[in-house]
């Protein structure tokens, strides 16, 4: 077989498994945090959507848990251009409050970097995207930041059912901002994205894995098949830039296979 040949079969096969699969709701299998979200046995859940951009996690959100479940979603974008298309995104929707900050783990300043209004790849780095014909660092913003533990204080959020981050290679500065939230355990769900924005940041799958592990959760990889593959160990296989989505489940919160059907990973000596 053709090298070629065989790096696609080998992309595709990792595909199945979740690695590469990191795009639209429709591609990645993520709606299955949603129905993860609606089994947990509340009355009203609370999510946070970290990065939220134009409203495409949110919208579907709405649109699933209306009518299963009351809930209150709060968004988060410091651009002040794409947070303009987050409220008209919203803009009827009673139960979504938006905030036009972000997190990380203190209250600060920061220079946001983008290549386009709106886009999804705006990070607080500066990304080397040449080899894709990007030039990342072409709109660059002042935001504002501030951390999830003061800003729940604040506005008397004790309980968050789920965490979805979004900012393209600072997930952990995010979560260093939740420090009381998670020793408290009120965090019962994080959902993340891992891929090349972490080459940039320099941050690592085994950051992740240690840093849940540390704060009691179990971490799943999300499948296209809309799954859950549990990741049991740390592997160095598990190192994959190609974007994919996880969720972080904190153990108190029961995960049964009816809910979610996980698929577990058995351990294999591959490192």
């Amino acid at each position: 077989m053709p090298i070629r040949d065989a790096e696609r079969t080998i992309m595709a096969l990792e595909n199945r498994i979740g690695i590469g699969s990191g795009g639209g709701a429709d591609q990645s299998g993520e709606s299955i945090v949603f129905e993860v979200l609606s089994a947990i046995n509340k009355e009203q859940l609370t999510v946070f959507d970290v990065g939220a951009n134009k409203g495409q996690y949110s919208t579907e959100a709405v649109s699933y848990l209306s009518g299963i479940k009351e809930f209150t979603i709060y968004c988060f974008e410091p651009s002040e251009k794409t947070f303009q298309f987050l409220s008209e995104a919203h803009s009827k929707n009673s139960n979504v409050i938006l905030n036009n900050f972000g997190f990380s783990d203190k209250e600060s300043e920061a220079i946001l970097y983008t290549n386009a209004e709106g886009s999804g790849l705006a990070s607080l780095t500066k990304r080397k995207l040449e080899h894709f014909g990007i030039d990342h660092g072409r709109i660059q913003e002042k935001i504002k930041l501030v951390s999830l533990d003061d800003y729940g204080a604040k506005e008397g959020v004790k309980k968050i059912h789920l965490l979805k981050i979004d900012v393209e290679g600072h997930e952990l500065d995010v979560l260093a901002g939740a420090k009381a939230l998670l020793e408290s355990r009120e965090i019962d769900l994080v959902q993340f994205e891992f891929g090349g924005c972490n080459i940039d940041t320099r941050t690592y799958f085994q950051d992740f894995f240690y840093f849940f592990d540390s704060h009691g959760f179990d971490i799943f990889r999300i499948l296209p098949s809309r799954k859950l593959l549990r990741l049991p160990t740390y592997r160095e296989i598990d190192e994959k830039f190609r974007t994919a989505n996880y969720l972080a489940a904190n153990k108190s919160v029961e995960l049964t296979q009816k809910c979610c059907r996980i698929f577990v990973l058995a351990h294999l000596d591959v490192r």
